[in-house]
């Protein structure tokens, strides 16, 4: 899908951002994309025809300042975003992603998944919900588990939903962009390694995220979130220092036009710098790697309405931009 027009409001916080993009019938290439929708062809402007967002990114210490220079020489050639399809912006190595970070979302699945046999209270199960989630804060242990860059799409792209999925649900998320590589790094110097932030919708079919067959197994993240196209990205790598604060953005995805989640960032249990540094004690965070940060309140399984074909999600982030993904349910792909 290509964008049909600059917009009068800037596209993102900011004077550029990051983006990959495509002419029709051409390859995938890197992009300096400015607020009011301007495209420089980085290619181009480095005389490197095999230049990737992901090769930029190992570089970013150096890359950043030269960005800010070409977006601000207006000698630079340039032409008109709505020329253009609009791709994910990373090509990642790894995805990193947070469940169960947000206090008011964790309470809700908490009282939407009643174990069998519980007929306790709603009131209830949510004062046990919030002791467990006052609890895993004050303990600081973090939930985070590892998806598969084949589930990413675009900003704009369809959404297959797969026949078997029998509950699919949005998951709107901030993502940090590793610009570094990050290993066993501390929380106070943690967003130093992070190289800007893009907006993920991570997909979950509800009705796997549990193993039927073996419950004492726990989760199956593999069945319930890798879905081919099931985590759209984007439209942009908004560079760090154009975000004031990522502990206090506002996440908003609608459904066929209707507010479903609306949440800010301040709700998060354990914010950015702790994810990312958290991640890193474990694996060695590479440029180009996603920090999904976990999703807020208002999913399907809160509002007992899931996603069906048809249905047209979109989800912006404050100073990220705007994604807009139609759902198209298998058998009508096919």
């Amino acid at each position: 899908m290509s964008v049909k027009a600059a917009p009068a409001s800037p596209l993102f916080a900011g004077p550029f951002a990051l983006a990959t993009l495509s002419a029709p019938d051409g390859p995938a290439f890197p992009a300096l994309v400015t607020s009011e929708g301007q495209v420089v062809d980085l290619r181009l402007a480095s005389g490197d025809e095999q230049l990737t967002v992901r090769r930029l990114l190992e570089g970013w210490p150096d890359v950043l300042p030269r960005l800010r220079d070409l977006a601000a020489d207006s000698a630079v050639a340039r032409r008109p975003l709505a020329e253009f399809r609009v791709h994910a912006p990373v090509e990642p190595r790894q995805v990193f992603q947070s469940g169960a970070n947000y206090r008011q979302h964790v309470i809700d699945l908490h009282v939407a998944h009643r174990a069998p046999g519980d007929d306790r209270p709603e009131a209830e199960r949510r004062a046990e919900a919030a002791e467990i989630m006052d609890r895993r804060a004050e303990e600081d242990l973090p939930y985070v588990f590892i998806g598969l860059p084949s589930a990413i799409t675009g900003p704009y792209d369809d959404v297959i939903l797969p026949a078997w999925a029998e509950k699919p649900d949005w998951e709107l998320e901030l993502a940090a962009v590793i610009g570094r590589p990050a290993h066993r790094v501390g929380v106070e110097e943690a967003l130093e390694y992070v190289a800007g932030y893009t907006i993920a919708n991570d997909l979950t079919d509800r009705a796997t995220v549990f193993r039927r067959d073996m419950p004492q197994i726990g989760t199956d993240w593999l069945r319930s979130k890798n879905a081919p196209g099931f985590t759209p990205l984007g439209p942009w790598m908004v560079p760090a220092e154009s975000i004031a604060s990522p502990d206090d953005l506002r996440l908003v995805l609608k459904l066929n036009g209707e507010i479903m989640q609306d949440e800010s960032t301040k709700d998060m249990i354990f914010n950015v710098a702790r994810m990312v540094s958290y991640a890193s004690q474990s694996a060695h965070l590479l440029p180009g790697d996603l920090v999904l940060t976990g999703s807020p309140a208002g999913n399907g399984m809160h509002w007992g309405r899931l996603l069906q074909g048809g249905d047209v999600m979109d989800g912006s982030v404050t100073g990220l931009g705007a994604q807009r993904t139609r759902c198209v349910a298998e058998e009508a792909a096919s």
